[in-house]
């Protein structure tokens, strides 16, 4: 939608933000049970963001998705106007995600997600370090007095915040458990071993013949229950057991969720910074602090894992290289999650021209972390070797905010659930040296948070 045809149809964006001691996030989540929804948190940056309804919806198809959704955003932000502005952090902003690739067509796992799709919630709460505000925003005609609305909007807030309190008390009364337990839980994956292992030694031949450096194959773990999976709970558990990732919730549609938990960002951009890491490269977690000691001195030391991760970073560096007046490249080392530890590179950069964060998702995705390289040969090789479409796996999630400027994340960890079904994704890097026993068993580490979080039983004999 092109921006004046935009502002005929929506209108101006109005939003006002009041603070909300006392509320919470997850309260704005369970408030908002039934509808639309979106959360996302960064502990790094100690902010958490949740959203309720949609005021506004953008969605785009096509190989030009990245820069339509930009167009569309600062469309809708151009003649926005926030009524008395306290905390900039507040101010609205847009969630949601990319399919992992551009020709997707949604099958049943995604019926409800579309290749670009993005929500300004109606409401949104924000957590900033230790305080919490609220904000409402709506549309009104480009020729009416935005102030005039205000008493209108202080009063729907003061509403919401009377009954988010109550909704506070509520799950404060209730002593905190960690995700309920599916012991009727069926699970499938649809990818025996045997087909696995024929798919990594394909990889690694046409990696030997020169055609590929590195492809990532992932699997699926497919679950259905006898009752709708408590992903509030999930949610819940994954902030317990994984805080130092960035936890999303997607729900276009009422019981359509996407989640998860994943401690790789893709890209953030504020002005003129990018940040962004390389993370490849894993290895398990130790039953004692002197064992993963060790075993992250064996990661540090694997010429695997080093050249399956340097590859990551070759390959970032050369992407932002042209985008960039200053381009650093950290040091290599280990990041150590509950159950696993990955090579991590943090790779920072001052912009030449700053446009906001879309330009540098279009420009990143996929990273050769979950893709490959060369990017199109992987591309292609994926499509052929995995059984199902990855839907939003291994895809750009976050959010925009009114400057365009935002925060993404590579969406692995995750499931996306359809009420009494979910579907868990993982994958591993395969390089020449890989050997396909080990990486079905990295997949199987990287399944388990999903795992836990929904109280599903772990892939023993898979």
């Amino acid at each position: 939608m092109h921006r004046n045809s935009y502002q005929q149809h929506y209108g101006r964006l109005i939003s006002m933000s009041l603070p909300c001691p006392g509320v919470s996030p997850a309260d704005l989540l369970h408030l908002a049970r039934g509808q639309p929804r979106s959360y996302w948190e960064s502990a790094r940056d100690r902010i958490a963001f949740a959203g309720m309804g949609i005021a506004v919806e953008l969605m785009a198809w096509g190989s030009n998705r990245f820069a339509e959704i930009e167009q569309q955003a600062r469309a809708l932000f151009e003649h926005a106007v926030m009524i008395d502005e306290y905390e900039p952090l507040a101010a609205p902003r847009l969630f949601g995600g990319f399919s992992f690739r551009d020709d997707f067509v949604p099958d049943l796992a995604w019926a409800d997600f579309l290749p670009a799709h993005f929500v300004l919630p109606h409401y949104q709460l924000v957590r900033v370090r230790d305080s919490f505000w609220l904000t409402l925003n709506v549309h009104a005609p480009l020729n009416e007095d935005p102030h005039a609305l205000a008493l209108d909007l202080r009063e729907a807030l003061l509403a919401k915040i009377d009954q988010l309190r109550s909704v506070s008390a509520q799950l404060r009364s209730v002593s905190a458990s960690l995700a309920a337990r599916h012991s009727s839980a069926r699970i499938v994956y649809p990818m025996p071993f045997d087909q696995w292992s024929r798919g990594v030694e394909r990889i690694v031949q046409q990696i030997r013949t020169g055609v590929l450096k590195k492809v990532v194959l992932a699997r699926i773990a497919e679950a259905s229950f006898d009752e709708p999976a408590d992903v509030d709970g999930a949610l819940a558990h994954l902030e317990r057991r994984y805080p130092g990732t960035y936890r999303f919730l997607f729900e276009p549609r009422p019981g359509r969720v996407f989640f998860g938990a994943t401690p790789e960002l893709l890209v953030q951009v504020k002005g003129d910074r990018v940040m962004t890491m390389a993370l490849a490269g894993s290895i398990r977690r130790g039953a004692t602090p002197d064992e993963d000691e060790r075993l992250a001195a064996a990661l540090l030391d694997s010429a695997k894992d080093r050249h399956e991760h340097q590859i990551v970073v070759d390959e970032v560096r050369a992407r932002l290289t042209p985008l960039t007046r200053h381009l650093e490249v950290g040091a290599t080392g280990v990041m150590t999650l509950s159950n696993i530890q990955h090579l991590y590179t943090p790779i920072n950069g001052i912009l030449r021209e700053p446009r906001g964060v879309l330009p540098l998702v279009a420009t990143l995705h996929p990273t050769p972390a979950l893709g490959g390289e060369p990017r199109e040969a992987a591309m292609r090789l994926i499509d052929e070797l995995e059984p199902a479409p990855r839907g939003w796996y291994a895809a750009p999630v976050g959010w925009i905010d009114r400057r365009l400027d935002g925060q993404f994340g590579v969406a692995i960890r995750s499931a996306v659930v359809q009420t009494t079904r979910a579907w868990l994704y993982a994958g591993a890097g395969i390089v020449a040296e890989s050997n396909p026993q080990r990486e079905w068993d990295e997949t199987n580490l990287k399944f388990r948070p999903m795992l836990d979080a929904l109280g599903l039983p772990a892939n023993r004999h898979q």
